[in-house]
């Protein structure tokens, strides 16, 4: 088992910048992937971005064309803990954002390929 708590969410104006937090405690994997996903009232689940490790070195990172060029998602050695920065947040980046991890999954942005998930922290993002 895997558990993921995410922190770091609060109340931002437009144009701020945020920083989540993902701890992760039990069982780790040597490939893995770990994501961000994000759900505002009324929406579906959707793909923020995501960090792929192979072979304990080689690290791949994919984002959300909404977010691309101002979300950086990263993890810390020893990869127990994983982060996303959000700058130039806007109103319509207001959401509950989720962490995730699998020890595989066929598509990263497709919230089913994950096995284990954190509970969630709100980003509110005012005009």
């Amino acid at each position: 088992q895997v558990q993921l708590v995410e922190s770091g969410g609060g109340l931002v104006q437009a144009g701020g910048s945020l920083r989540l937090s993902c701890a992760a405690s039990g069982r780790t994997f040597s490939s893995s992937v770990v994501g961000w996903f994000r759900q505002a009232p009324g929406k579906e689940r959707e793909f923020v971005a995501a960090i792929r490790s192979r072979d304990g070195s080689k690290r791949y990172t994919y984002y959300a064309d909404s977010v691309k060029g101002r979300f950086t998602c990263s993890r810390a050695n020893p990869d127990n803990t994983m982060y996303l920065q959000m700058n130039l947040l806007q109103p319509e980046d207001t959401a509950v954002y989720y962490c995730a991890a699998a020890a595989m999954v066929g598509n990263v942005g497709a919230p089913s390929d994950y096995d284990y998930w954190g509970q969630g922290t709100q980003v509110t993002v005012s005009s």
